[in-house]
């Protein structure tokens, strides 16, 4: 069994951007992230703190604007639509979740679809499933094309394999799918309706899993050399971090798996500065 280390990878991904950070500076452009945060969820906190300390480490200009709790739909809004027309602005992204009151489609589409780095608008999402082949030029949803990134740089095939995905959200289980699909793998996506679900994962030689509970995938859900992917971070009952594979049951039966924390984590950020350096280096041709 070998680990699929995220952070190794994002720190070798991090020498390379910070040449085409100082090549666009040397052309009087600096990549801008302006992150837009709605009250003070203490999980977003953590996340935009991580991007924000990838900024000052690669010493690129992020901004982190926070509205209080109670904005409205519309202020907010129209706050979006200004740093759209903000030409020093190169990427937006608004930190979910939202509160309930605000409707978080709505949010999410006021931002220009070439700003979009978190790649959630429908433009974006509609792109990555109309594409044909070459999406080199695309912008891709943070996560999954962690995911894609993590498992090609080591070399890993993708095209004719049986890519199981437990998750069918916006954010990772569909674009994820998606992305599998311009690899060329035949992917199965699994949900919390799926039936008899060991049937598919047994079959799966890429098993992705984005469930959110705490080492529910054990070695008995695992075909024999699988690749194990795992997206989420939970926390076991002694509150250690966690991700949905049981770490200790599945190893001995796969033959690559990633770590939480350390795997799917860094290469989100990482893809998010990907994102930004090409809605940048796109707004200056």
């Amino acid at each position: 069994m070998k680990i699929l280390s995220g952070r190794d990878l994002s720190k070798q991904l991090e020498e390379k951007y910070i040449d085409e950070i100082k090549h666009l500076q040397a052309k009087g452009i600096n990549p801008t992230l302006n992150i837009i945060q709605v009250g003070n969820n203490q999980a977003s906190n953590v996340y935009i703190g991580n991007k924000v300390k990838l900024s000052k480490r690669l010493n690129f200009q992020c901004n982190h604007i926070k509205y209080d709790e109670k904005i409205s739909n519309e202020e907010l809004i129209q706050n979006i639509k200004k740093f759209n027309n903000d030409d020093s602005v190169h990427g937006i992204l608004v930190q979910l979740p939202l509160p309930k009151h605000l409707n978080e489609s709505l949010v999410i589409e006021a931002i220009d679809p070439n700003k979009d780095v978190d790649c959630f608008s429908n433009t974006n999402v509609g792109k990555l499933w109309t594409e044909k082949r070459d999406i080199s030029k695309l912008l891709k949803p943070c996560t999954p094309f962690g995911v894609i990134t993590l498992l090609k740089s080591n070399h890993i095939p993708i095209s004719g394999k049986n890519v199981v995905i437990i998750n069918r959200s916006n954010i990772v289980g569909k674009p994820l799918a998606a992305l599998f699909l311009l690899e060329d793998a035949t992917v199965t996506v699994c949900h919390s309706k799926t039936q008899n679900l060991k049937d598919f994962t047994r079959k799966a030689d890429i098993l992705v899993s984005a469930v959110g509970i705490a080492n529910y995938i054990d070695e008995s859900y695992v075909k024999n050399n699988a690749i194990c992917v795992d997206v989420s971070i939970n926390r076991d009952v002694n509150g250690k971090l966690c991700g949905d594979f049981n770490f200790e049951s599945v190893s001995d039966k796969c033959s690559y798996i990633t770590p939480v924390p350390g795997g799917i984590g860094p290469m989100t950020i990482i893809s998010l500065l990907h994102n930004l350096l090409l809605v940048t280096k796109n707004k200056i041709k």
